[in-house]
């Protein structure tokens, strides 16, 4: 029987051996085509955080490598009990993709206005009948996942996806997009060609809170440039505080955003390609290319599934199984069965990342 100072040592070795698969994977994204790539597969698993995304990316490649899975690239992943509960059983043999996983506590407080009122329950303690209790994540564990593709069992149904036409915008995207840039304060504005807005394809100003869009492109074009004029109106703006104040890191956060929410919906996104990211990631002072690209892949992602879910348009899949729904925790969502006759052991999925990110603990980021 491990001790507990082995258990954590054991946690730990786990943690660093993440955290070395996660920075080789983001050195190896130094060009724009690479950057664009893995900002397209994350559209595909958006549900997880871009941490995430990117070790299961890295570790499908070399079991890929190794012939231990037919394709290179994953299509729908879950922890363990998870692909029990919709009868289908992991391959023996097959090692599990590690990813990160959030450790929650729970808080109470008689003041929760006051941040230093709160504190730490124990595991079985109940709060005063004059707190209030909240959950809050304040670590990380290693968890593991499996591809479909490493399982056997009742066939996965695949849901409905976009399709189109070269040139051809995803029905109602165009509308969708521009509901939002009105919801975020700013006029929308088409312009003939882009003689009218210094030779781009839009632009956004903040000052006249207006967002210009060429009209003299394709559909796909358009709307594509639409949703990254969006990203710089949520993103970019003079008084947001998040802003890097970068503007090569604000250029290729707002097409970054623009390849999710294209590939989201099925958009054909190699005719578009995102500059060269070392370039600008190493002119960014006191931070490291790796660590600046980690922080803006997480950002981006953010970005795009917050515009994407209040999107009322056809999507491809997120990389969960069909046949768990999402339920809601204190550190982000989880997906349970809701099809199968056997319900779900609490075991690896509990560790299951949703959209929450725990990239960032206490300050450091993973």
């Amino acid at each position: 029987m491990a001790t507990k100072e082995e258990t954590r040592a054991a946690r730990e070795a786990r943690l660093n051996e993440l955290h070395e698969q996660l920075t080789g994977a983001v050195e190896g994204l130094v060009t724009g085509d690479d950057w664009a790539q893995a900002l397209s597969f994350a559209a595909r698993f958006r549900s997880r955080s871009f941490n995430n995304t990117l070790l299961i990316w890295a570790q499908h490649q070399q079991a890929f490598g190794q012939g231990r899975v037919s394709s290179p690239y994953p299509t729908f992943v879950a922890g363990y009990r998870q692909w029990q509960a919709l009868d289908r059983q992991v391959y023996k043999g097959q090692a599990g993709y590690m990813i990160y996983a959030p450790v929650t506590a729970r808080f109470a407080s008689t003041n929760p206005s006051d941040p230093t009122s709160w504190r730490r329950l124990a595991p079985r303690e109940k709060h005063k009948s004059n707190e209030v209790e909240r959950s809050r994540m304040v670590g990380v564990k290693p968890a593991y996942v499996w591809d479909v593709s490493q399982t056997d069992g009742e066939p996965i149904p695949e849901p409905p996806a976009p399709r189109l036409l070269e040139g051809q915008a995803p029905e109602g995207l165009w509308e969708g997009l521009a509901a939002q840039v009105k919801a975020a304060g700013f006029d929308l504005l088409h312009v003939p060609d882009a003689s009218v807005i210094r030779g781009a394809n839009g632009v956004t100003d903040y000052l006249a809170k207006t967002v210009s869009v060429r009209s003299d492109m394709p559909d796909a074009a358009r709307v594509k440039t639409l949703a990254h004029e969006l990203a710089h109106a949520l993103l970019h703006g003079p008084d947001n505080p998040d802003a890097l104040g970068h503007r090569g890191v604000a250029e290729v956060e707002a097409e970054s955003v623009a390849l999710m929410v294209g590939a989201a919906h099925g958009m054909d996104t190699s005719g578009y390609t995102v500059p060269y990211v070392s370039g600008w990631a190493a002119s960014v002072k006191d931070t490291s290319p790796v660590e600046v690209v980690k922080a803006t892949g997480e950002r981006v992602r953010k970005a795009a599934i917050g515009i994407l879910d209040r999107l009322d348009t056809t999507k491809v899949g997120d990389g969960t199984p069909p046949g768990l729904s999402k339920t809601v925790r204190a550190d982000g969502p989880r997906r349970t069965a809701t099809t199968s006759r056997k319900p779900p052991t609490p075991s690896v999925e509990r560790e299951h990342i949703g959209a929450g990110d725990p990239a960032t603990v206490a300050g450091r980021r993973l």
